[in-house]
Order: C-alpha cells, then sequence, then structure tokens
C-alpha cells in the first residue's frame, strides 16, 4: 500500500523572516482527511571548519526558541547574496568566524526536522583556514562568540550536553569518522 498523501488544498498562515508557515489539507493513502502543519524555510549552510590545532570552530549563540545559549557549528540560510550553498558557506564562514578557507568540501545534504519543515541543509568541511582580507557585515541580530575545541572535547560536551544542536552533533561524529580512518 502506497504512503502517499496527496495535497487538497494548502493555505499560509504565516510569513518571517526566516520562514513561512502553510496548513495543508491532505488526503491519507486510506482515504480520509487530515491537515499538515508545515514551515517552509531557505536553503541552508553548515560548516564543520577546523583549524591547523585540530580544533573546531563554534559559535557561542542564545537561542530564543530553546530559552538557553548554544554551541553550534558556523551556519546560516541560502539567499539571495549566494549564487549556491558553497557561496553561502564561504559567506557564512565569514560573517561569524573571520575566516576563509580554499579547502571546502561539501559532507552531506539532508533535511533537519522531515516531520514539519521542508528547510535542506548542506554540510561542508572547511581546513586550511585563514583570515578573510575583507570582513563582511555580520547580522545585527546575532551576538556571536567563537570557541574553539579539539575533537575529545566536543564529544564530552555531547555527551554531558553541553553541545545539544543536531547539526553540530552531526558534523562532531563525521570529524570522529575522519579521525578514526586517519583522513585528517
Amino acid at each position: 500500500m502506497s504512503q502517499e498523501e496527496k495535497q487538497i488544498s494548502s493555505r499560509s498562515v504565516f510569513s518571517g523572516h526566516i520562514m513561512d508557515v502553510e496548513v495543508a489539507d491532505v488526503k491519507l493513502p486510506d482515504g480520509k482527511m487530515t491537515t499538515r502543519e508545515i514551515v517552509r524555510h531557505a536553503p541552508a549552510v553548515a560548516i564543520l571548519a577546523i583549524d591547523d590545532d585540530q580544533q573546531m570552530l563554534l559559535m557561542r549563540q542564545w537561542r530564543a526558541a530553546v530559552d538557553q545559549a548554544t554551541l553550534e557549528i558556523p551556519a546560516g540560510k541560502v539567499d539571495d547574496r549566494d549564487q549556491n550553498a558553497i557561496d553561502a558557506a564561504h559567506r557564512e564562514l565569514n560573517e561569524e568566524t573571520r575566516l576563509a578557507t580554499d579547502n571546502l568540501t561539501k559532507v552531506s545534504s539532508f533535511y533537519t526536522s522531515v516531520g514539519f519543515s521542508d528547510e535542506y541543509m548542506t554540510l561542508f568541511l572547511a581546513q586550511n583556514l585563514i583570515p578573510v582580507t575583507q570582513k563582511l557585515p555580520q547580522d545585527e541580530d546575532e551576538n556571536l562568540q567563537l570557541e574553539k575545541v579539539t575533537l575529545d572535547k566536543a564529544l564530552e560536551m555531547i555527551k554531558t550536553g553541553k553541545i545539544c544542536d543536531a547539526k553540530t552533533i552531526m558534523a562532531v561524529y563525521y570529524w570522529q569518522t575522519l579521525t578514526l580512518r586517519g583522513d585528517n
């Protein structure tokens, strides 16, 4: 039996700066009707940036949705300044860390929360980090603090809940895999 749902109609219930919300009326495979609340979000990027000392760059920032400061890898949405996800990754690395790279590698692309959002994120690995020659303007509403941690420290911070962001946890485990394979 097919699991596909057929969208009958949808309506916008909110349009904001970083996301839109719609409610869709759908027909289930068994013929019953239901509604789905869907967050529409621009594509996004995240960067696992590892410096020459084998430390990961993390940004500490306040996140109102969880009412706490979190430690996250540099990240942001792909917007009209960018031709593609690679451009967005370079821009976000500049804005958030004031670093650049000539060694940016795509790791993976994924939906961040398929239960309610279409946000599609691409994770990059950045190495050979150098200070930027031209600083791009930072987002006015961001108050970021740069922190550096080793792989062992990052793994410990995941265990203790100090790193609780999904994309960052994914990046740390990817870094661990690279290290175990001897690829970094």
